[in-house]
């Protein structure tokens, strides 16, 4: 027979986005669990490991309020810094890009979000996979958790969406990434064209090796993800460890991340930066006004429904923005010649723009 637990505040997946709606939940005083699928939090590591500096994101989302509190790490999980980007055309033109972030150790680093959860009186269960979702309860194989609020942090395919109607990312696309042993310069790259046929191609540089990965479009890719991963790799020489593959939403966000009991967050809701794929910033920020919103519903009454407002008025318009900026650029990517000329049109100043979730033209 199944235990029964029960909690104020349930969230399934603890990656950024749950580990931080679960904090900061917990620091308002509800009772939380973490669900985890995963024997141990972060591993495998299935991103490029790249995080925007504090004054970026501040740049890039102005409304968001404070970010110390979500974007401060220690020094231990920053591997490189970095300030500039470089971008490659179809044809091999190089763009440098003024950026700064750095490049970290993604196992840890949601290691670290899941101890300052913990900390904050959240309570973690790994190795569970939810197999059922239904109104007040998440099951498992061995566990029936009451809740009085569903957080779903569980990816882009969310079994909590699919339980609660609401809507999956209208463009899933799949990536894989790698490590690779070496030196490499402090500039992460970026690779587009017939590499990467609707996506791009990374080297994200780290101490004593790089992440590198690629993703693609299901529109234009003609071969599976892991084929146009090896031509890259041999293009570039390189020899990798073992890939690791994902989804990656690359659309608006969902149009509800609302329903009943039920909120989601991260990438569950598509909350991504879809000219880059960039999502740890975004669960961070939305993780912060779910966990608030959730405590805030369960100590105070407050409709669940102001989460929806909030998060949208923080980042909606950039990720908007950027979710157009996408659509754009796939009118060019049949071609490796329209790719080459649209960046030649952009230059520098307008890809400075356009990674930042700006409008590339006034």
């Amino acid at each position: 027979m199944a235990k029964e637990l029960r909690y104020d505040v349930v969230v399934v997946g603890a990656g950024p986005a749950g580990s931080t709606t679960a904090r900061f939940a917990a620091e308002a005083g509800a009772s939380v669990l973490m669900l985890e699928r995963r024997a141990k939090v972060g591993v495998p590591v299935r991103c490029g490991e790249l995080m925007p500096s504090m004054q970026e994101m501040r740049a890039m989302f102005p409304k968001a309020g404070d970010m110390e509190d979500i974007f401060e790490v220690p020094p231990a999980l920053v591997s490189l810094r970095f300030n500039t980007i470089r971008i490659f055309s179809p044809k091999g033109t190089r763009y440098e890009v003024p950026f700064s972030g750095y490049t970290t150790y993604r196992d840890r680093l949601d290691q670290f979000f899941v101890s300052q959860a913990t900390a904050a009186g959240a309570e973690l269960l790994t190795g569970q996979r939810v197999t059922r979702v239904e109104a007040g309860a998440v099951h498992t194989a061995d566990l029936d958790v009451r809740a009085k609020v569903i957080v779903g942090a569980d990816g882009p395919l969310s079994i909590v969406a699919k339980a609660f109607g609401l809507p999956h990312s209208a463009d899933l696309c799949p990536a894989v990434t790698a490590q690779v042993a070496g030196e490499f310069e402090p500039v992460p790259e970026m690779y587009f064209g017939t590499v990467a046929p609707g996506g791009y191609a990374w080297v994200i540089p780290k101490a004593g090796g790089a992440n590198v990965g690629l993703g693609v479009s299901r529109k234009f890719a003609r071969m599976p993800v892991s084929k146009y991963f090896d031509a890259f790799l041999s293009s570039k020489g390189l020899q990798a460890g073992r890939p690791m593959g994902k989804v990656v939403p690359m659309a608006m966000p969902v149009k509800r991340t609302v329903a009943g009991q039920a909120m989601l967050v991260g990438d569950a809701a598509g909350q991504v930066m879809a000219v880059n794929g960039g999502g740890i910033p975004m669960a961070r920020i939305v993780g912060k006004v779910a966990g608030k919103t959730a405590a805030a519903h369960v100590l105070n009454g407050t409709p669940l429904s102001e989460y929806e407002r909030e998060w949208r008025r923080q980042v909606y318009k950039p990720l908007r923005t950027a979710a157009h900026t996408k659509v754009l650029a796939e009118l060019c990517f049949g071609s490796a010649w329209r790719t080459d000329a649209a960046m030649r049109v952009l230059g520098p100043r307008r890809m400075n723009n356009l990674i930042r979730c700006r409008p590339i033209f006034p």
